[in-house]
């Protein structure tokens, strides 16, 4: 069917193609290693990966969902902060009477939404957990448990960039059961904590619900559960019954830039992923006396996650395409280092990469050029076979190969560009770095919308200019049209993409355009 298809139709599927892979990504590609899981809240699945996936039932003790439908209205209202915790300029903390991170919002300019909203980092939803908050899977104890108040040692506390904060909390329950949570804060938004009952008691302590602060769709949000080297995503809307999983690395909740994270998790400790009233994924971790961890909340910030511990990193998320994206990252990260400018790194990686891919679009141009010149013969066998279907593909097929053309010449390489076209979207949309960051003039946020749409109309343009100077040779008129509203078409869908993904495109087509010239101008040459 592709041999019969003309040299534009084909470019027209393939551009087609690329544009349900931008728009259409979160429908047709789910993430990487998604797993619904449907037993019901009594036989849970465990997860071990060091019996290489071995799973088995169990049927013991109830699962988190009874201690959820048995715990008092007070915990679903935001309550009055027990703690307050500063981090200089750039973030503001509360800890409410329950023990829980009821509030992280950062405090950046670059943080703001585009209603002037400073990023808040812990959900606010009626009913959802907050970091830190303790279910006890007594239900009675649950109860009380949500009834009564915390005790602390300190009631403000300041970090600065060179200190660590410790604060102790304190929860006296019946029968001389005494809760205690020691946490120890750190400048970047990390935490240790240390979580002790005096009695032997199951209980469930969660990391929140994901961050709500990011406004652009097309990106994963939900839960990650990462065991050893692989990671399970849990997608919002798509948690069906409950998973528990060992030998833990992380668990992390996130949106498209922020996470809440728990990390540093003895082996032996069990991570529970349950659903929420709206199928979203709520992550805890099993306690029964002594509970020790560390935590993070903030934004997926690579040198950060790198720093805090190597394996955190693996929380960004590239979807489908990780295996591609995350080494484009690194080296958009290494042009940073050296330019000290994010927009100057994006131009240099898009020019770095138009080299590595020179001989695939050089040869789809050749291609390009070699059946605009075969047009007028290919009218003629078409002319001349039209009502034998068989002969004319046999004598097309004579004619590509007497002047050694190739039919699919001109769409497999763009093809086969998709998966790096589309992972540098995937990057260049994930990247928090970007958030605040300017480029020259009037981009003064890579990960917002040009304000002034010129980068969008600028690229518009450059792919008009680029259309222009490509050999066409069109036999039906409709196509033609089609073909000439593209430009357009992406234009408006790069209106609201984030200006560094522009700048991208836009450099993309400026090199298509020279090196289309070339190209033009050498086969203008030899037929002289």
């Amino acid at each position: 069917m592709l041999e019969k298809m003309s040299a534009q139709q084909r470019l027209l599927l393939a551009t087609a193609i690329s544009i349900l892979f931008f728009i259409g990504y979160s429908a047709v590609f789910p993430p990487k290693n998604i797993k619904t899981l449907e037993q019901n809240s009594s036989n849970l699945n465990i997860q071990n990966s060091s019996e290489n996936k071995t799973q088995e039932n169990i049927n013991s003790a109830p699962t988190v969902s009874s201690a959820m439908t048995s715990s008092p209205t007070t915990q679903t209202k935001q309550e009055e902060a027990l703690v307050s915790i500063k981090y200089g300029s750039d973030a503001s903390m509360t800890i409410d009477k329950f023990g829980r991170i009821s509030s992280k919002i950062l405090l950046d300019e670059k943080h703001k939404n585009s209603s002037g909203i400073q990023a808040q980092l812990v959900s606010v939803s009626a009913g959802s957990p907050k970091p830190l908050e303790i279910r006890f899977e007594d239900a009675k104890l649950n109860s009380e448990a949500f009834s009564t108040s915390y005790n602390t040692n300190r009631n403000e506390i300041n970090i600065s960039n060179s200190s660590k904060e410790e604060l102790i909390l304190t929860q006296n329950l019946s029968d001389g059961i005494v809760v205690t949570k020691k946490l120890t804060f750190y400048p970047i938004g990390n935490y240790d904590i240390e979580i002790s009952v005096s009695k032997p008691k199951r209980f469930f302590v969660s990391n929140g619900m994901r961050p709500e602060a990011s406004e652009y769709g097309f990106v994963v949000q939900g839960g990650m559960i990462r065991v050893a080297e692989e990671s399970t995503i849990f997608e919002d809307g798509d948690v069906v019954g409950s998973s528990i999983f060992r030998n833990l690395t992380f668990v992390s909740s996130f949106d498209r830039y922020y996470a809440s994270m728990f990390y540093n998790i003895d082996k032996n400790i069990n991570a529970i992923v349950e659903a929420d009233s709206n199928k979203n994924p709520t992550i805890y971790l099993e306690g029964l006396d002594n509970l020790k961890f560390s935590g993070y909340i903030g934004p997926k910030d690579h040198k950060v996650l790198k720093t805090l511990n190597e394996d955190l990193t693996s929380a960004i998320e590239y979807g489908l395409i990780t295996m591609i994206a995350k080494p484009i990252f690194l080296v958009l990260n290494w042009l940073h280092s050296l330019f000290g400018n994010w927009g100057w790194a994006i131009v240099v990686l898009t020019i770095l990469i138009r080299f590595v891919l020179y001989p695939l679009t050089h040869k789809g141009m050749v291609s390009m050029q070699k059946l605009k010149d075969l047009a007028p013969d290919m009218k003629e066998i078409q002319r001349k076979y039209k009502d034998n279907p068989q002969q004319l593909q046999v004598k097309m097929m004579e004619l590509y190969s007497k002047n050694g053309a190739n039919p699919m010449g001109g769409c497999l390489p763009i093809l086969l560009q998709i998966p790096i076209f589309f992972a540098i979207y995937r990057v260049l949309l994930n990247a928090v770095e970007l958030q605040g960051e300017g480029w020259i003039f009037w981009i003064e946020d890579l990960a917002k919308m040009d304000p002034y749409f010129i980068l969008p109309i600028l690229m518009g343009g450059t792919m008009f200019w680029q259309q222009y100077i490509t050999p066409t040779n069109f036999t039906d008129p409709m196509q033609e049209k089609i073909f000439k509203f593209l430009p357009l078409i992406f234009t408006f869908f790069f209106i609201t993409f984030p200006a560094g993904l522009t700048l991208y495109w836009f450099v993309n087509n400026l090199f298509s355009i020279s090196q289309q010239y070339f190209v033009n101008k050498h086969f203008a040459k030899n037929k002289r």
